[in-house]
Formats: C-alpha cells, sequence, structure tokens
C-alpha cells in the first residue's frame, strides 16, 4: 500500500518526535510512504534530518496513492482535500492544529491508527463539495483551475462599509434578496465552520443539503435556509462598490460588480477515514461540548 503524508509546514517542536514515529510505523507495516515535497524540506530542516520516505513529490502533481495522511489543523486538511482533487483517495487527519473537526486523530495514537488501516477497522465517509463558475475566466484563472469548495463558499462586501445585495435563485427561482454583510453558502461539512460563526445550522456530515445563512442581514426576518443540493445556486450581486469579494474555503477573490456565480454540488466527493467507532455525535460531544451541562 502507499500512504502520501502531507502536512503544515510549521509544527511544534514537542510534535517533530511523534511525526517521525508515525513515518516509521507506516514504514514497518510495509507502506510506501511518499511526502509532498513542501512539509518534506521543513521537517527535514527542523528536525536537522531527513523523514524516512520512499519518495518526495510535488502537491500540485500528487501522483496518488491509496490513502492520504493530514498532519496539521482544518485548514491542512483543507488543502490535502485540493491536492487530491478528484482523484478521491481517502484522507485522514492527525490534528496538530487547533479545534480540529476534520484533523480528529492524535499523533499519540499513530500507532494505533495505522493497524485500524491494515486490519479494516474503519470505515470512509463521503463529503460533497460546492463547485463554482462564473461568467468568463474570473474565477478559474485565478484560482489555478481549482474552483470547489469542502466547508463555504462565502459572498462578501468588498472595500465598502455599505451593506450589498445578493439576488439569490434555486434554479431559476428566486429564493430571497440579502441585504447586509453577506452569504454564506455551506456544504454539510462546512456547517461547523464559517457558518457556524453566523448563527447557522449544525448539519450531519452526509447530508445531501446545503444551509444558506445571511452574514449580518439586515432584515431580521432573514434567517438560515437549508436546501437540497441537487439543485444549482446562482447569485448576483448589487453594491455601491464596482468591486465583491467571494472566498472558497478562506481562498480569497475580488469579482467586478456585474459578475454572477453558479454554484452546483462537484462531481466528486472527499472521502474522509473514520475509526470503525466514530460517530458525528462524538465530534460535536469533544469539539463544542454537545449535550454537555456546565450546572
Amino acid at each position: 500500500m502507499k500512504a502520501a503524508v502531507f502536512g503544515k509546514r510549521r509544527q511544534a517542536s514537542a510534535d517533530l518526535p511523534l511525526i517521525s514515529e508515525l513515518i516509521s510505523t507506516l514504514s514497518a507495516r510495509g507502506f510506501m510512504v511518499a511526502v509532498e515535497r513542501h512539509f518534506f524540506e521543513a521537517m527535514t530542516r527542523d528536525r536537522g534530518c531527513p523523514l524516512e520516505a520512499d519518495d518526495v513529490f510535488d502537491a500540485d502533481t500528487y501522483p496518488g496513492a491509496d490513502v492520504a495522511i493530514s498532519i496539521g489543523g482544518d485548514g491542512t486538511f483543507l488543502r490535502t482535500a485540493r491536492w487530491i482533487g478528484d482523484k478521491e483517495t481517502p484522507i485522514i487527519g492527525f490534528n496538530t492544529g487547533h479545534l480540529g473537526f476534520l484533523a480528529e486523530e492524535n499523533l499519540a495514537d499513530g500507532g494505533a491508527i495505522v493497524d485500524n488501516l491494515l486490519e479494516g477497522r474503519f470505515f470512509i465517509e463521503e463529503r460533497s463539495l460546492l463547485e463554482v463558475s462564473a461568467s468568463g475566466d474570473h474565477l478559474r484563472s485565478q484560482l489555478s483551475g481549482w474552483a470547489c469548495a469542502l466547508n463555504e463558499v462565502a459572498i462578501l462586501r468588498h472595500d465598502s462599509a455599505s451593506m450589498i445585495t445578493v439576488h439569490t435563485y434555486l434554479d431559476d427561482i428566486e429564493i430571497a434578496s440579502y441585504q447586509g454583510d453577506g452569504l454564506i453558502i455551506s456544504t454539510p461539512t462546512g456547517s461547523t465552520a464559517y457558518n457556524l460563526s453566523v448563527g447557522g445550522p449544525i448539519i450531519q456530515p452526509t447530508a445531501p443539503c446545503w444551509a444558506l445563512s445571511p452574514i449580518a442581514p439586515h432584515a431580521l426576518t432573514m434567517r438560515p435556509l437549508v436546501v437540497s443540493d441537487s439543485h444549482q445556486i446562482i447569485t448576483r450581486v448589487e453594491a455601491r462598490s464596482d468591486t465583491y469579494r467571494v472566498t472558497l474555503d478562506g481562498r480569497q477573490l475580488i469579482l467586478p460588480i456585474d459578475v454572477e456565480l453558479s454554484i452546483r454540488r462537484a462531481p466528486f466527493v472527499v472521502k474522509v477515514i473514520h475509526r470503525d467507532t466514530h460517530t458525528f455525535v462524538d465530534t460535536l460531544s469533544s469539539k463544542l461540548l454537545w449535550g454537555i451541562s456546565r450546572r
């Protein structure tokens, strides 16, 4: 089996020996280990010697593997998903960041996780993505061909303190004209990210839907809305400015005000590896203290 290892370049010194141990364990268990070049070089610099890798590859030319390993926080996991793209390599995330909704495993459990992989004590959860297109080449030219988001697409005001209006359509039906600071279109995976911070709903990760959550809406009647992901969402923006801002999982671009966006479900998924005992409620309990009384 082949494992492709991705990671953030800055790791805590306490995590360096655990990362090395994980790589060594993979090799000892018979995996061919390939490490992304920038991560490999950063670890070599910080450790003073190279990782025990069989191969080093460039992220932009990811060659494919049986399993991908992300070492970092949720941002690292999102980048790993982007580099893998439509190859759909299953990803397991080790959290060396902060909260870690996507990167949920601990490096200290690395040996047990590797054994689980070899012995089949895991399951794969498929997560949907948003695919965004726009008139002309505005999106793809600025996002290096990757116009997808695992968490959310956010439509925001740009260089003015004035609110914007986001006219939003579900196929050819107008849902609403959201007036305020903007609109978040979230996947179920992203429901616990930016969406949650503006009062959007928490959604089971495998649910076939999206959440539309207005940001600082001008009207009290504007509330988050959950819709089926079988539709196409069209947005048109009005503002006093000549431009507006769009972010895809935090990657930002500025678009002319007359550019219309089209958002639909991507034709591929991100596959996330979980322990066989894992449930979504476990994540809510450990990360958000869900259902835990402080009285």
